[in-house]
């Protein structure tokens, strides 16, 4: 089986700690799998998490990205035929929608777009969030460009404030499912 690179972006939210999940449940279906972090999620993966950026290496067999690079530097990832963006939060979710490419993490998915990658989006934020009126808007601006958003029935429901952050209840498998085969 030929690999195709998936491109895994990451926010900081507490599904981000069970990385592992999605890597493995993606290279089991013929995915290589390559992670880049949102600058927050990095930070919980080097100080909150000791040795996490170093097994996600491990895991993938890639360098974990998290800024970006200078012009002079090469390339270290291969190119991304798709993008899995997850768990994905209110704040990446509206800057995103605005075009806003402030981080690398933005720029490969605002780029990813005019691309026209498959974009599949899983988020994780809350019910009052969800409540906010830029949500709402940011989501429907995404989907209308072609992004699949795994929001509601079948993907990711919100939980009240400070409740429901059941990692193992994070629909994963959803999200590879809905990368193309």
């Amino acid at each position: 089986m030929t690999n195709r690179t998936l491109y895994l972006i990451a926010c900081a939210a507490p599904p981000v700690r069970r990385l592992g999940v999605p890597i493995r449940a993606a290279q089991a279906v013929g995915w290589d799998v390559c992670v880049v972090l949102t600058p927050s999620a990095h930070r919980w993966a080097t100080e909150d998490a000791p040795g996490e950026i170093e097994n996600l290496r491990a895991l993938t067999g890639h360098p974990v990205r998290h800024q970006y690079k200078l012009p002079s530097q090469p390339d270290v990832l291969p190119a991304p035929d798709a993008l899995l963006v997850a768990p994905l939060t209110a704040n990446t979710l509206n800057k995103w929608a605005a075009g806003i490419s402030d981080t690398l993490a933005l720029g490969l998915v605002t780029e990813g777009i005019g691309l026209g990658l498959p974009i599949v989006a899983l988020p994780h934020w809350n019910a009052a969030q969800d409540r906010h009126p830029a949500v709402p808007r940011s989501v429907a601006a995404l989907r209308e460009v072609g992004v699949t958003v795994l929001l509601g029935a079948g993907g990711f429901v919100p939980n009240p404030p400070r409740e429901g952050d059941d990692q193992d209840a994070y629909p994963w498998q959803a999200a590879i499912s809905a990368l193309p085969s």
